[in-house]
C-alpha cells in the first residue's frame, strides 16, 4: 500500500481514528508521518513492557505488601536479582530469574503477548505466500507431533484436519 500523501513510498504507519461513529484510516510512510508531526515509536521492548505492567500490578494491589509472596524479597542465587529490582531496571539478571519469578511474571507475559507464554516466532508481512504456507505447514506438523506425544488426540485430530485443509488443491 502506498503512502496517501507522497504516493511514492510504501505506507508503514497505519492510523485509525473513530469520531462520532465514523471510522477514518490514514496510511503514511515514515517520512510523511514525521512531516505531519506524528511521533513514530517502534515496538516497546518486552522487558520494558513487563516492568511497566509489573509496576502497575503492584500499585493496583491494596493493603500491605508481602514481598516474599511476590518474589520482591527473594533474591536469585545465581545473580542476586530481586523482583523489586526488575521493576526498577526492566531487565532480569540471568536465565534462572525466569524460573524463580515464574509465578508473578507469567500473567504479565501472557497479557503482553496476547495469551501466549512461549515464543512462537514471527513471519514478516512481506514474506511471499508460498514461504508463509511452508512455515505454517511446518508449524502445524510440529504441533501435531507434540499433541500426539502428549496424547492429546482431540487437538491432534484438529491439527491433522487443518493440515489436510491446507494441502487440498
Amino acid at each position: 500500500m502506498l503512502c496517501q500523501y507522497c504516493k511514492k513510498q510504501s505506507a508503514t504507519i497505519h492510523l485509525t481514528e473513530i469520531q462520532n461513529g465514523h471510522r477514518e484510516e490514514t496510511h503514511l510512510c515514515e517520512g510523511c508521518a514525521e512531516h505531519q508531526g506524528l511521533s513514530v515509536k517502534s515496538q516497546i521492548p518486552l522487558n520494558e513492557l513487563l516492568s511497566t505492567l509489573l509496576s502497575a500490578q503492584g500499585q493496583a494491589k491494596s493493603g500491605p505488601k508481602d514481598e516474599d509472596s511476590t518474589g520482591g524479597g527473594t533474591a536469585c542465587p545465581s545473580c542476586g536479582m530481586t523482583l523489586k529490582e526488575f521493576g526498577k531496571k526492566s531487565l532480569l539478571g540471568c536465565p534462572a530469574d525466569y524460573d524463580l519469578f515464574r509465578e508473578p511474571l507469567e500473567p504479565l507475559i501472557e497479557k503482553s503477548q496476547a495469551g501466549h507464554n512461549r515464543h512462537c516466532g514471527k513471519v514478516p508481512s512481506r514474506t511471499p505466500a508460498p514461504a508463509k504456507y511452508q512455515i505454517e505447514l511446518a508449524q502445524l506438523h510440529k504441533d501435531l507431533d507434540a499433541a500426539v506425544r502428549a496424547e492429546d488426540y482431540e487437538s491432534a485430530a484438529a491439527l491433522r484436519d487443518r493440515i489436510k485443509q491446507l494441502q487440498a488443491p
